[in-house]
């Protein structure tokens, strides 16, 4: 706690965004490990069902898909 206090604004700020991107990382390698056979996009697509949930997940998959047929 010692250290958090003596740290600026901006410090924790970084710290937190950090940690962040951190648990991020890890869930995202604890799909990987349970779905060998996901592709990067089949990954991020599972997490954002995970955190956010599955209406979300299916209009980023929708997106997605989109972008594809026109690009």
């Amino acid at each position: 706690m010692e250290l958090l206090r003596n740290m600026s604004g901006q410090e924790r700020v970084n710290k937190a965004l950090a940690l962040s991107a951190q648990v991020m990382r890890m869930s995202k390698a604890a799909i990987r490990r349970r779905h060998p056979e996901f592709s990067d996009d089949e990954v991020n697509l599972k997490f954002i069902e995970m955190t956010y949930g599955k209406e979300l997940a299916a209009e980023v998959r929708e997106w997605m898909a989109s972008r594809q047929r026109h690009g």
